[in-house]
């Protein structure tokens, strides 16, 4: 009886520790996809963020990564072709010219913003996309990009910008990170379940 025990005891000490380190290490997973930079044809900066993603999008713009610059996230209900919204206004002061950025005001999910981006990219002859975006972000990206981009003959490159608050061992223990990682998990729920 107390070899039982004994031996029920060390199976759930193996599963808790194997929990828990599931549960640390979370953010790696859900940040592993991001890739260093390389030359590409566009940059394309996902919307959903208070300039960070914009920031980074202008970083890789002047360091000549891509000539083109594509802004998704921007609601087509109050976008107005002649007059720049703030993320274009950001964009321009931060050195990129009006005339290398493009706006998608059709996405209105991560989703749409891949396949969106994918037609712009054929329209264009765009071969290879930057995409930029929060760290916590990248394997959403990955899984549904890799859906859109599937025997297209282009390819992408992940992009994560570096926020203060992310650390991808130290995830739960910032209130901005955990939340995003708590809603990256159901959203990766849910896109498994409705599109992939």
């Amino acid at each position: 009886m107390l070899r039982l025990l004994r031996t029920t005891l060390i199976i759930l000490l193996a599963i808790a520790m194997l929990a828990g380190a599931g549960f640390l290490s979370l953010g790696y997973l859900l940040s592993f996809p991001a890739k260093k930079a390389e030359k590409a044809d566009v940059i394309v900066i996902l919307g959903g963020d208070s300039g960070r993603r914009v920031r980074k999008g202008a970083e890789l713009y002047r360091s000549g990564y891509a000539p083109n610059v594509v802004l998704t996230g921007i609601d087509e209900r109050y976008y107005r072709p002649g007059r720049l919204n703030w993320r274009q206004r950001r964009m321009v002061s931060l050195g990129v010219p009006l005339k290398a950025i493009k706006i998608d005001s059709r996405s209105q999910t991560t989703w749409d913003e891949a396949f969106n981006t994918m037609e712009a990219m054929k329209k264009h002859g765009w071969k290879k996309a930057l995409i930029v975006s929060d760290p916590p972000h990248m394997f959403r990206l990955h899984t549904t990009w890799n859906r859109a981009f599937r025997k297209s003959g282009r390819s992408f490159v992940l992009i994560a910008t570096r926020p203060e608050w992310w650390h991808p061992a130290l995830w739960w223990n910032n209130a901005i990170s955990s939340r995003f990682v708590y809603s990256e998990l159901k959203k990766n729920l849910f896109y498994a379940i409705v599109y992939y």
